[in-house]
């Protein structure tokens, strides 16, 4: 009698699960093809930092700029694949989220408290910064395409970002974002190819310096380190890889991480495309005069560049909603498990309207966000791409000591713990160099 009760009892909670999986984003749709993995990639790893590639090359020089420019390509391609790989390493489990991985591997609480901060650093500190970016740009548009007009603050321009958000983040799950996210990866390599043309019919000047900018060994350090980020932090699309595939269907006969690897190459050598036409062409072309935007350095002609500053404009709005996308799971698992809230529209409407309003005024408040995130996501940015998946694969698959997978991991963890220490120390020198800038609510 008592077993017939507890298997009752446990039929009963597994429905429940069900039904609360069905409403949950990154759970409830389970038809996503292999290329809507590959734009939802490509806008989670192409960012408008794009753009200051060529300046981080001329902080780092030739040698240095293109080694790391293509080894981050490398060692990031590999931990994705690592990732897709654990996703369904257990039959007949799939860990559809990041933390589900970290939870097994290191244990229900430790996996958490590793993953949790690290992906909520990545996903809304990045959230913000676009939310900053979007308004920049939409300025940058107002400003080229209307000269004589009365000057905006930028503020007003974030909120008309965020009233966009607000609409499109109460679409439910990663694949009725798909069309948004499709926008966005074709914007991010239009305005990436404009950069690299644009700069090429401009032409190059007369005697090209490649030198470094630093008289100091300390100045070049510090530079160094800071570009490093930059570069290094290009990559940064991992936080959200493992929900993306769970939007894939699988079977024993079908896994999903053919599908999803299929979409994560194309992805990469969109990616490539993005990168290293603009960061080398760039920085060949001006040298170390080159501005952290290169979109700045080339000032005309007028139009193309409010093109390019409207395509980031859309390709900050989808990248946006893929980096909320398990921000708004995590909200709503809480507030259903946790809290005991029925799932309803009601429920996911004021949550969701509630962290765009959060994401905002933080932006509003604090517009140079992005220059704290490169202390802060020393931290959590490296972590994320370069070495987690490694220690999460050694851990679980414990591989040959001193045999090829063995030594690739370690190289990459200790490639990405060094990352994460010279990250961050470029990136609070460069928040103690530009504090005398910083205004509030600018």
């Amino acid at each position: 009698m008592a077993e017939h009760v507890e298997h009752v009892e446990s039929s009963s909670q597994m429905k429940k699960q069900k039904s609360i999986d069905n409403w949950l984003p990154i759970t409830s749709s389970r038809k996503a093809k292999w290329w809507y993995s590959a734009f939802h990639n490509v806008t989670a790893m192409v960012g408008a930092g794009v753009l200051s590639l060529p300046y981080a090359m001329a902080e780092l020089g030739w040698g240095p700029g293109v080694a790391i420019l293509v080894l981050s390509w490398i060692i990031t391609l590999y931990t994705l694949w690592q990732m897709v790989e654990m996703h369904e390493m257990v039959p007949g489990v799939r860990f559809d989220r990041y933390h589900e991985l970290g939870q097994h591997v290191f244990g229900e609480k430790l996996g958490l408290w590793i993953v949790v901060p690290m992906q909520l650093i990545v996903e809304v500190g990045t959230d913000i910064v676009y939310m900053v970016t979007g308004g920049k740009s939409l300025k940058k548009f107002y400003d080229l395409v209307c000269p004589d007009s009365k000057n905006i603050r930028l503020s007003y321009f974030i909120i008309v970002f965020a009233v966009i958000q607000f609409l499109l983040s109460q679409l439910p799950n990663f694949n009725s974002i798909s069309g948004v996210s499709l926008a966005a990866a074709v914007m991010s390599l239009s305005y990436s190819t404009i950069g690299w043309v644009a700069t090429m019919e401009k032409g190059r000047p007369q005697n090209v310096d490649y030198s470094y900018r630093a008289s100091t060994p300390a100045g070049f350090f510090f530079n160094f380190a800071s570009a490093l980020g930059e570069m290094s932090f290009a990559y940064a699309g991992h936080s959200v890889v493992l929900e993306i595939q769970a939007t894939i269907p699988s079977s024993p006969e079908k896994p999903s991480k053919k599908p999803m690897w299929k979409g994560v190459m194309v992805a990469y050598l969109v990616v490539a495309l993005c990168y290293f036409p603009i960061a080398i062409v760039g920085y060949w072309n001006f040298g170390n005069a080159v501005d952290d935007n290169i979109l700045i350095t080339l000032d005309r002609p007028r139009l193309l560049i409010a093109a390019a500053n409207m395509f980031v404009v859309v390709h900050v709005i989808g990248s946006y909603q893929v980096f909320a996308m398990p921000v708004f799971d995590m909200l709503e698992t809480v507030l259903v498990l946790k809290c005991h809230l029925r799932p309803s529209f009601m429920l996911r409407f004021v949550a969701r309207s509630l962290y765009v309003a959060f994401t905002m005024m933080v932006g509003i408040a604090v517009p140079f966000f992005g220059g704290l995130l490169g202390f802060l996501g020393g931290f959590a940015f490296a972590p994320a791409s370069y070495f987690l998946p490694c220690i999460m694969w050694l851990s679980v698959y414990k591989p040959k000591r001193f045999g090829l997978s063995w030594l690739t991991n370690w190289i990459c963890i200790i490639l990405g713990a060094l990352l994460m220490v010279l990250a961050s120390v470029g990136g609070m020198r460069t928040i103690i160099l530009s504090a005398k800038d910083y205004q509030f609510f600018s």
